[in-house]
């Protein structure tokens, strides 16, 4: 037995040894993945069968001549799979292989929930973000889109994510700087405010959005262009945001002509840079330009899949989306960063009431109305400062910067309701004299609510020139 002892050890060492080889074998070979087929392709939506993924999961579609397209899982009934292309499907053809791009996540145990729902996260869909994007113009994947070389980063951040606990974060207490005096002086924003900027076409959203990254304060600007005309994403970079915007500005760029599932892909990866950011420390300025696209987008795919139309021909998931963008745009956690976002919306015919528009005004702490009648007029920046709120101004500013706001809009206000009274001489002076102060102060007022496109004006010389303009009058 003895003299068997030492051949033993060597045939378990080479057991072992073997094992060790196998198991190394085991984990560096790829997964067997599943794979279904192309079974239908209905306008937008293609249906496929033989795979069973998660809602949001991607997918590669194989065709067997041509170039493979990537996918999502937007819908399922059944056995059936809806997925929404991310590029264009020619060349496809029924039949064609659908493979996931990664294995789904394995279902939990009894008591394992939590460990299944981390697995589910660390599986989402990941893009780069990181110091390297700044200055730097990309895709709805990350692509990049200035030909500037490829992006060298090694952070990559989840492109959906959950809004932090209300309970935890910091409340707006800090001016953010924006650099336009009428906003700057009455309608001030706070450090992880969400606002609207609503209007309709050609009335100055994009040069008052381009003033604003220019002369923010604000350590980091975002800006999310989303279904826009292509042409207006060069004139955007080169004209409105410059070379001074830009080195500080990462810009998202998913223009009209790109699918549905890219511009809401688009404006998901803008707030994920921002949300990188933010978590970093910093002040972020978050521009989208537009939510309404941003909308229709999710209009078209909740309409290919089935979905019923509820408002002028928008599904409810439109109206489920919106808040959930929205609301991850904000203050982070107490000494935290914090991103202040601005949001266009486009009031389809100058109609306030447009659904969109009514669905975002309740869901942001203020909006900015741009008005037709003061741009035709060239007045400009074009801001009705009638229809125009900041919700969180109040703990912003001082109770005689706010004094000041309230003057200041009761004479604008008294005055614009009299115009064609005074327009045509009716007005006998000495008759109000409110309207007599309004009309003595009325071209003070316009003066401070136009600026030159190439003047910045930060927070305290708009606190200043408004208190000048009633010293001694007030």
């Amino acid at each position: 037995m003895e003299r068997d002892a030492p051949a033993s050890n060597a045939h378990i060492d080479k057991l072992r040894d073997y094992l060790a080889q196998c198991g190394e074998a085991a984990r560096q070979s790829a997964p067997l993945l599943a794979s279904g087929h192309l079974t239908r392709i209905n306008g937008l939506v293609m249906e496929a069968a033989g795979l069973k993924l998660p809602l949001g999961s991607s997918c590669r579609i194989v065709p067997a001549t041509g170039a493979a397209v990537e996918a999502e899982i937007v819908g399922f009934n059944g056995e059936k799979l809806f997925l929404m292309p991310a590029e264009d499907v020619y060349g496809l053809s029924p039949g064609a292989r659908v493979v996931p791009l990664e294995p789904p996540p394995l279902l939990p145990r009894v008591g394992h929930a939590r460990n299944f729902r981390r697995r589910a996260i660390d599986r989402a869909k990941m893009l780069p973000v990181g110091n390297a994007l700044l200055g730097r113009v990309v895709d709805g994947a990350g692509r990049p889109l200035d030909q500037l070389g490829p992006l060298h980063v090694d952070t990559f951040h989840p492109l959906q994510s959950r809004p932090i606990n209300p309970m935890m974060r910091a409340t707006i207490t800090q001016v953010l700087d924006v650099g336009v005096r009428a906003i700057n002086g009455l309608l001030t924003v706070g450090r992880g405010q969400r606002m609207g900027l609503f209007a309709g076409s050609g009335v100055g959203k994009s040069v008052l959005l381009g003033m604003m990254a220019r002369y923010t304060s604000a350590d980091v600007i975002v800006v999310g262009l989303i279904g826009e005309r292509g042409r207006e994403v060069k004139e955007f970079i080169e004209q409105n945001l410059g070379e001074e915007g830009r080195r500080r500005a990462v810009v998202v760029a998913a223009p009209a002509d790109v699918s549905p599932l890219m511009r809401l892909q688009g404006a998901a990866y803008a707030t994920a840079i921002a949300e990188h950011f933010r978590d970093q420390g910093l002040q972020v300025l978050l521009i989208m330009d537009s939510l309404t696209r941003y909308a229709m987008a999710q209009r078209e795919i909740a309409l290919a899949i089935g979905e019923p139309p509820v408002t002028r021909g928008y599904p409810p998931s439109v109206f489920a989306r919106l808040p959930q963008l929205v609301e991850r745009a904000g203050n982070g956690l107490d000494g935290g960063g914090s991103i202040t976002a601005f949001y266009t919306v486009l009031a389809e015919g100058d109609d306030q009431q447009d659904p969109i528009a009514d669905s975002a005004r309740a869901i942001l702490d203020g909006h900015i109305v741009l008005s037709r009648l003061l741009a035709d007029a060239g007045h400009y920046p074009a801001i009705d400062i009638e229809q125009s709120i900041s919700r969180a101004m109040v703990n912003l500013i001082e109770p005689a910067h706010f004094e000041r706001i309230r003057r200041f809009k009761q004479l604008y206000s008294r005055f614009q309701r009299s115009r064609d009274l005074i327009s045509v001489g009716a007005y006998v002076a000495g008759s109000d004299m409110l309207l007599d102060q309004a009309i003595a102060f009325q071209p003070k007022l316009e003066r401070y609510l136009q600026q030159n496109l190439s003047q910045r004006c930060d927070f305290a010389e708009s606190a200043a020139d408004l208190s000048a303009l009633f010293d001694g009058n007030a």
